[in-house]
């Protein structure tokens, strides 16, 4: 598969992925803003706070690492000793399980029981739910590589809709049962998804369509753990990798969930203060889990495969090369445009968005404040994905170990910074925290970029400048719906909420319609490979 068919499969995957995270959030948000009408928010927030903590950081470090070391290189390989590696995942897992599980019960504040019972057993659950993921490693590595989208899509979907129906159904029926209700949610929805990937390739491993694709894997028990007489029992190169982003995915697991572990170690708010922050939160990170994200993990797929790990730019098939950079350079200006997007108007609709989800509960007090920090944060989201996705595809070694050290000094200024500001600011000192330690990261990972192809014509970094029309364009549109919040919303009725409303629908449309006359390049790199597929698919 050439580097034009990779970019083809990987902006498919990409945009499904965007759509599949889209649906999740929806579903996800009005089972919030159901659940909120059935449980009190001290339970929310020992649920989406500390037990969340648990399960994504045993998850975390347990995968992280093994994933991006196993996704680089070409689907042709030996592929026992990858899954091999893969496999280890599942005993570490046990391992941090264990261990964290202790913590959450034995060092931890341990929550009232009349106020959240069966604290323990949720605990115990979401430990074991984070293993039971683990054992679809080898499925989701092999089904990543080859870009099975529609696998992904469905496994995804079915596991969320599962795990969804379950909690409204408990929610309903036995709303007394706590964080038994969730407990047995989040165990269905891993269960689920690792079942998905089982059932799937046990149908395909050996069938006539996989035989007619050549595909490296013949049958279901390839992908157990096998041992060759002669030969090592994993690829040495792939496990020196995974060591050195082993090392950089705790580093990196703090500084993605730095605030929960404040929260969660040093007790700077109660449960119910956690819970008002972990929606916001949520509401604030919609672009970046419906875009940012999926773009970012399926573009370090394609640049993984495009690139070769740790040479040098002139020693590289020049035609991927220059792929790679107007693709970079695309990406740069489309995730600028739309963090920029994200900032001017979410800073006027920021109050308004939480008072139609939440009521009074939500848009009261500090809670419009830090959505409208958090779009500001969305920008450096943005920005950061991208080019983190670009530099961890491309960099050798010896570059991933130096950037530990890195990461190791923002990890320790994180935690500082969070842990002032927040007794500072509130809640906000998170968002104020995480936009130093984001916008740190990004000028490491631009002067990477610069460096990497300064001694090539290329200049993908071109994807940050904007033109001056766009930019007066964003500045009108941000004065003009200043302007109508402070007269319309949110005390004045619903005829002024729909007039503020309207206001910003006209000047989004101005943003879209500048963006569309001076950004035709990257109009072009949309249509290209990220429409002309839904344009084809609604042709046939």
């Amino acid at each position: 598969m050439g580097s034009r068919d990779d970019l083809r499969e990987t902006t498919r995957l990409a945009s499904s992925s965007a759509l599949l995270q889209i649906l999740f959030r929806l579903i996800t948000f009005g089972l919030n803003a159901f659940t909120l009408r059935y449980v009190s928010k001290d339970i929310i927030g020992l649920v989406n706070v500390r037990l969340m903590l648990l399960y994504t950081t045993v998850v975390f470090l347990a995968r992280e690492a093994f994933r991006r070391a196993c996704l680089s290189g070409s689907a042709r390989r030996n592929w026992t000793k990858t899954f091999n590696l893969l496999w280890l995942t599942v005993p570490l897992g046990v391992c941090w399980s264990v261990l964290l599980g202790w913590i959450w019960l034995d060092i931890l504040e341990v929550p009232d029981k009349n106020a959240v019972p069966y604290y323990k057993f949720g605990v115990i659950a979401f430990g074991v739910s984070a293993v039971v993921e683990l054992l679809g490693e080898p499925f989701w590595v092999l089904a990543q590589v080859h870009l099975f989208v529609r696998l992904k899509v469905i496994a995804e979907s079915l596991s969320v809709i599962s795990k969804c129906i379950l909690t409204v159904f408990l929610v309903i029926l036995y709303p007394h049962w706590g964080l038994y209700i969730f407990s047995l949610a989040q165990l269905l929805y891993t269960s689920v998804l690792v079942l998905c990937y089982v059932t799937y390739f046990m149908k395909f491993l050996g069938s006539p369509d996989a035989i007619k694709k050549s595909f490296p894997v013949a049958q279901i028990t390839s992908v157990l753990p096998s041992f060759e007489q002669d030969e090592a029992f994993v690829n040495w190169k792939e496990a020196r990798l995974t060591w050195s982003f082993f090392k950089q995915s705790f580093l990196k697991q703090v500084l993605t969930e730095g605030e929960r572990y404040v929260m969660t170690f040093l007790n700077v708010l109660n449960f119910g203060d956690q819970g008002v922050y972990d929606i916001v939160n949520n509401l604030g990170s919609l672009t970046a889990r419906f875009i940012f994200l999926p773009v970012e993990e399926s573009f370090y797929v394609y640049f993984a495969k495009v690139l070769e790990r740790g040479k040098d730019v002139k020693l590289q098939k020049q035609d991927d090369i220059s792929m790679a950079a107007a693709v970079l350079e695309s990406l740069l200006k489309l995730m600028l445009l739309v963090g920029l997007t994200i900032t001017v108007f979410g800073y006027a609709y920021s109050q308004l968005l939480l008072d139609l989800y939440g009521g009074s509960m939500l848009s009261s007090g500090s809670g419009p404040s830090l959505l409208r920090c958090y779009s500001f944060y969305v920008l450096l989201l943005a920005l950061n994905g991208v080019t983190e996705c670009f530099t961890f595809a491309s960099m050798c070694k010896e570059e991933v170990d130096r950037y530990n050290f890195v990461m190791l000094a923002l990890s320790f200024i994180f935690l500082c910074m969070s842990y002032f500001l927040t007794y500072w600011k509130g809640s906000i000192g998170f968002i104020l925290a995480n936009c130093f330690n984001m916008g740190i990261r990004i000028a490491h990972s631009i002067h990477y970029i610069y460096r990497y192809f300064e001694e090539s014509p290329h200049r993908p970094l071109k994807g940050l400048l904007v033109s001056p029309l766009l930019i007066l364009v964003f500045v009108i549109s941000g004065v003009a719906t200043g302007i109508s919040e402070v007269f319309l919303c949110c005390d004045k009725g619903w005829m002024a909420r729909l007039i503020h409303i309207a206001v910003g629908a006209l000047c989004f449309i101005a943003t879209l319609t500048s963006t569309f006359f001076t950004e035709t390049k990257l109009i072009h790199f949309v249509r290209t490979h990220f429409l002309s597929r839904y344009t084809k698919e609604g042709q046939k």
